[in-house]
């Protein structure tokens, strides 16, 4: 016979398991409810937009658009892509649905898969989720830092350590091209050292010589000019505000003025937030020391609404990187609780399994967690799962019980049983697990 094929998740891509669920949930539910204090309101759009959004929106030359889109046609021959980044989609979103009328500003927040045609590596996966921040219709500084703030409090409600903040302005349009013009003329002498696409990207966007971490590139950048001394006098008040506010909130903070980002649409602040140190002090997803880890990014856009045919809309966001997070969280908390069921039912005999399952739904019902094994036959096999799974009470019943209208609740770690009338059973155990709770000092 021939040999039926193993099929195994794409390139890049992942299941998430059960047993990864729980890190899930709780990243989830910890960016919501900040996202919600803070006043923003979820937002999802489709995973699938127009190839041009992207190429508008995030820039012709940059890597996002030019090697790593997932591009599709219709019948119709549209150009349909997997959404990399979040950015411009709500940016979309915000046009289409004429959100400019609207009360300023308009506060969102999304969380979904995202998709780079990249290789993967630590931290790089083609399909990868996003939480995202999106403000807009304010340029004051108080709405870039409040993006920073409201992802700072979710690290610090997920207990994750190590986390260090760098911050940088790249101005206006009219700070950036007084820059652009000293920037090319530094790297014009040197960039022949970096190779044929490193010229390309002197004359697209000399910007996008110092958003790099190759080893020679990072030898010329040292000595290159910054930006810091080309702004104009609003863009500088507005840095400098961004920074004073900071530094009132207590957020600690490391200026790096060759900080760019590689999305074409920033302006004045962007951010990068990262995990660990140069000395190797964050992980990765198998626990292993290594150097920093970016796990989020941001900055603010006032040009993308009306880049893509909106209103002229001062904007700012950022975006969280799921998985990176996780890994880090993980690693760092040496492994999650295990949610391990209150008590765990066992029966012999076609009646008691119906009994079972009517009590099953009582405790559901009750808020109490069940387990079972209903495939199991005998009472020893099913009291060896109980026992695997950690239940602290098993609830016995079989057809003498169910007749008596009376169950057999058994102390799982001492062997103890006690005979209780049906209709005090959940009463009993509720009583019993505050009792273990008690003592655990729960």
């Amino acid at each position: 016979m021939a040999k039926q094929p193993k099929f195994q998740t794409p390139l890049g891509t992942h299941d998430i398991l059960p047993s990864e669920q729980y890190w899930w949930q709780q990243f989830r539910a910890v960016a919501e409810s900040v996202a919600t204090s803070y006043g923003f309101g979820r937002i999802d759009t489709p995973i699938l937009e127009f190839s041009e959004l992207f190429e508008k929106g995030t820039g012709q030359d940059t890597d996002i658009v030019l090697k790593e889109m997932f591009r599709l046609k219709t019948r119709g021959g549209a150009e349909l892509t997997l959404r990399p980044e979040g950015t411009p989609p709500v940016a979309r979103a915000y046009i289409q649905h004429g959100m400019e009328k609207w009360t300023s500003p308009v506060k969102l927040y999304y969380i979904g898969p995202m998709f780079r045609h990249e290789k993967p590596q630590r931290g790089r996966r083609r399909q990868l989720h996003q939480f995202g921040l999106e403000v807009f219709g304010e340029e004051d500084a108080a709405r870039d830092v409040q993006v920073i703030l409201a992802f700072f409090r979710i690290f610090e409600k997920l207990k994750l350590k190590d986390v260090r903040l760098e911050i940088n302005t790249l101005g206006s349009p009219a700070s950036r091209t007084k820059y652009q013009k000293v920037l090319r003329e530094y790297y014009k002498p040197r960039v022949k050292q970096l190779g044929v696409e490193w010229e390309a990207r002197l004359k697209s966007n000399p910007l996008r010589l110092l958003d790099s971490d190759d080893e020679k590139a990072l030898r010329i950048r040292a000595h290159a000019p910054q930006i810091l001394d080309y702004l104009t006098e609003e863009d500088r008040a507005h840095f400098r505000e961004v920074l004073e506010l900071l530094d009132t909130l207590e957020i600690p903070y490391f200026l790096n003025p060759y900080l760019v980002r590689g999305l074409d649409y920033y302006t004045r602040t962007v951010f990068e937030v990262f995990q660990g140190s140069d000395t190797g002090e964050a992980v990765d997803e198998d626990g292993n020391a290594v150097k920093r880890l970016a796990i989020a990014a941001g900055g603010r856009y006032d040009e993308l609404v009306k880049q893509l045919g909106g209103g002229e809309v001062p904007a700012v966001g950022g975006a969280i990187g799921i998985e990176r997070t996780l890994d880090v969280l993980r690693a760092q908390s040496k492994g999650a609780p295990q949610q391990e069921p209150t008590i765990f039912l066992v029966q012999l005999g076609d009646r008691a399994k119906k009994q079972a399952l009517l009590l099953y739904e009582e405790f559901r019902k009750a808020g109490v967690s069940v387990g079972e094994a209903f495939g199991r036959g005998s009472i020893t096999a099913q009291l060896k799962v109980a026992n695997k799974v950690g239940a602290p009470f098993a609830i016995i019943l079989g057809q003498k019980e169910v007749l008596d209208h009376v169950v057999i609740i058994r102390e799982m770690e001492t062997g103890t049983q006690e005979t209780v009338p049906e209709e005090k059973l959940v009463r009993e155990i509720k009583k019993r697990l505050e009792k273990k709770n008690k003592k655990k000092g729960k």
